[in-house]
């Protein structure tokens, strides 16, 4: 174990470069798959070495629930500790746990009550007699379909093409299942303080991915961008950090600017020689790196106790 143990602690850092370049880069659809993937991966191998660096530390401490046999002197030699480094780990790994609950709680809680609200609309889009300007994709659960909850506010704010670009972009949400990327980049930021960056960029291209679907079905990249600045200018945004909206209002003028461009290029991998393809080679390489301290450190962990531990 050693050292090791401790790197996917901070091995997110080299993900860091390609969540700002993957934005301006790389398709929508293309970087949201690779941030999500990165995220998720280096968010379980930090809280797992999280967990064993608890392990290990307090493996000797008096009081601890572990067996006699993992307090012995041959596995203090083949196991390096530290028990402030233990310690430390205990409430650390407490607030991970505690913080990746309360995210799949407010996720779940609040698409139940969405759920109940709409019980009685049997189609995909429920408009709502509400004043209150908001649009957003709840998603369903299993397989069945999602809705699409629209305003009346929302949609007297904007004109007949520009509503169907909303409702395009909303359907582009619910396809794709966003809120599966959205919840992935959450609960990894909360696992990880330095994968924020990442959740930061999949919220931005989860929306410029919708974006360009609904650019697609309009026929016109200028008349979404369009609705997409009137509905910043009144919306509410979502009712969920994990569930997709229409306009995000932080994000609105570089989405807008996005779509007054060219469309993005499709490509499943950038040439190794210009910046993005660096920064994708070092993130998946700190991922790859991640992966396998954690892994090394749990099997090693794994066997070293077993043998320690009396049958």
């Amino acid at each position: 174990m050693g050292i090791f143990v401790f790197l996917p602690l901070v091995l997110p850092l080299t993900a860091w470069p390609i969540a700002r370049l993957a934005e301006q880069h790389l398709h929508p659809r293309t970087a949201t798959a690779l941030l999500s993937a990165a995220a998720g991966t280096l968010a379980v191998c930090s809280t797992v070495c999280l967990a064993l660096v608890m392990v290990v530390g307090t493996a000797q401490l008096p009081g601890n629930p572990l067996p006699d046999g993992w307090s012995d002197r041959e596995v203090r030699e083949a196991v390096p500790y530290d028990e402030v480094v233990g310690r430390a780990a205990i409430p650390a790994l407490i607030l991970v746990l505690a913080a990746c609950s309360r995210t799949l709680w407010v996720h779940h809680r609040v698409r139940r009550r969405a759920g109940r609200a709409l019980a009685g609309i049997t189609s995909r889009v429920a408009v709502l007699p509400d004043q209150a300007p908001y649009a957003y994709a709840l998603p369903a659960r299993g397989s069945r379909a999602g809705r699409v909850v629209v305003s009346t506010g929302m949609l007297s704010c904007l004109e007949g093409v520009e509503r169907r670009a909303l409702f395009a972009h909303e359907r582009a949400h619910l396809t794709a299942r966003h809120h599966r990327f959205l919840l992935t980049v959450q609960l990894a930021a909360r696992a990880n303080p330095f994968l924020r960056p990442l959740r930061t960029a999949v919220v931005y291209t989860v929306e410029r991915w919708a974006d360009e679907e609904a650019a697609d079905v309009v026929g016109s990249r200028r008349i979404t961008a369009r609705a997409i600045g009137k509905a910043a200018l009144v919306s509410r945004g979502a009712p969920a950090g994990t569930f997709a909206h229409f306009a995000v209002t932080s994000q609105v003028p570089r989405r807008v600017a996005a779509l007054l461009g060219p469309a993005p290029q499709v490509r499943r991998w950038p040439p190794v020689r210009t910046a993005v393809g660096l920064a994708v080679w070092a993130a998946a390489a700190g991922t790859t790196a991640s992966a396998l301290s954690s892994a090394n450190a749990a099997v090693t962990l794994f066997f070293v106790l077993k043998a320690a531990t009396p049958l």
